[in-house]
């Protein structure tokens, strides 16, 4: 969650001896010893006062660190507090990504469509990143598929049946969906509902979102994330809303 050049800036913060020793612990990617997070510490510039009882003060963080056999590790909890105080590996372009998404929320009139995009929000700033990409693809596609049925329902009905005389007509969002979403971007880019270019860039939207909506290898990370988000929000949040 943390790597060492950070470490060195956020220990020499007015913080609480909690809440460095949760820093300390949050560099680590397997539990550690009450020695190693000295060493840890003073390798970011910090020597562990005598006073302190790193044992003691972790012990009574309630839940923000446990110790097991192994040795101190910090909790989810207690990523989660460190999220709060501001320690992210979100870079700060990153972070304005969500903070302009969440400033379109006022604006998504659908209550279900407006919850999915504060959650993949939420996701990201939570570094669940491939969390995040398949929720706000979910949101932009329930976006597109209001914006057709509101407003070109009978074109793309009549393009969907040039393309594939076995179509049913569409009445509702629902039905729209029983297309498949590959084929959805190509009728309405038919239709120039949305351009060429954007077509492309959302179909490689949904390819990332098919990567990371199953169990794989696939790693994604922050930038990755901000850039699936701000395909989305500037071409489907701020466009059909």
């Amino acid at each position: 969650m943390l790597d060492s050049t950070d470490l060195k800036t956020w220990l020499h913060r007015d913080l609480s001896q909690r809440d460095k020793l949760l820093l300390i612990l949050a560099t680590f990617d397997a539990p550690c010893q009450v020695k190693e997070m000295k060493d840890r510490a003073k390798d970011a510039g910090l020597r562990i006062p005598a006073a302190w009882n790193p044992s003691a003060a972790l012990g009574k963080s309630k839940g923000l660190a446990i110790r097991t056999p192994q040795g101190w590790e910090i909790t989810d909890a207690g990523r989660q507090h460190l999220r709060n105080l501001g320690v992210t590996k979100i870079s700060p372009a990153a972070v304005q990504v969500a903070t302009d998404l969440r400033a379109e929320l006022s604006n998504i009139k659908s209550a279900d469509t407006r919850a999915f995009v504060e959650e993949a929000i939420r996701c990201h700033e939570a570094e669940l990143y491939r969390s995040a990409i398949v929720m706000s693809w979910l949101s932009a596609v329930d976006v597109l598929h209001n914006h057709v049925q509101g407003k070109h329902l009978k074109a793309f009905n009549a393009e969907a049946k040039r393309v594939d005389a076995k179509w049913k007509d569409a009445k509702t969002t629902d039905d729209l969906g029983k297309m498949g979403e590959a084929d959805f971007l190509d009728r309405i880019a038919a239709l120039s509902i949305i351009g060429k270019n954007v077509k492309e860039e959302l179909k490689t939207c949904l390819k990332r979102r098919n990567g990371c909506g199953h169990p794989n290898s696939l790693k994604i990370g922050a930038n990755t994330s901000a850039h699936h988000l701000e395909i989305l929000l500037l071409n489907v949040f701020k466009v059909f809303q």
